[in-house]
């Protein structure tokens, strides 16, 4: 059952997936669209789930489901994936592949593989204040306050 995005509760789980390249406008309508209809009839075990989701920098698909209502499981966490790579196809996009690194580089958004923003880093082409994606948060609430956040208060610190 889709919810709107700003109605679940902050605990709620994210899955974020990032897009090795920028949509365009017409695709972000369609995809929002297919996420829409997906969510729709997304379940677990025959009982509906309450979700959302959220496009972020024409880059960034957020899918949220409130686990209080009902847990996710693995068949259902299976079907979202087997969902984005419909979107993969669809599009020619690389949207699961974690060993890459999105931050900025003042307003625009840079899209590296991990390597090169290490040897980016090593560079000082980007610093430890470089704003990072973070998506390895889990909750709306930590996306909401960690997600877009200076390198050195995430994971990618390792490299500075």
């Amino acid at each position: 059952m889709y919810i709107p995005f700003n109605e679940l509760p902050k605990d709620s789980k994210i899955w974020i997936y990032q897009s090795n390249r920028k949509f365009s406008d017409e695709e972000v309508l369609e995809i929002q669209e297919d996420l829409k209809n997906f969510l729709q009839q997304w379940a677990t075990h025959g009982k509906d789930l309450h979700a959302s989701f959220e496009i972020k920098y024409n880059r960034f698909i957020i899918i949220a489901v409130n686990q209080e209502i009902q847990n996710v499981s693995g068949c259902s966490i299976d079907a979202s994936v087997g969902f984005i790579q419909q979107l993969e196809k669809k599009y020619t996009v690389d949207l699961l592949d974690k060993m890459n690194v999105t931050f900025k580089l003042g307003e625009h958004i840079a899209h590296k593989p991990l390597i090169e923003f290490k040897q980016m880093a090593k560079q000082k082409a980007v610093s430890n204040n470089t704003i990072v994606f973070n998506n390895l948060v889990n909750t709306i609430g930590e996306f909401e306050e960690f997600w877009e956040v200076p390198a050195k208060e995430s994971w990618h610190n390792r490299f500075f």
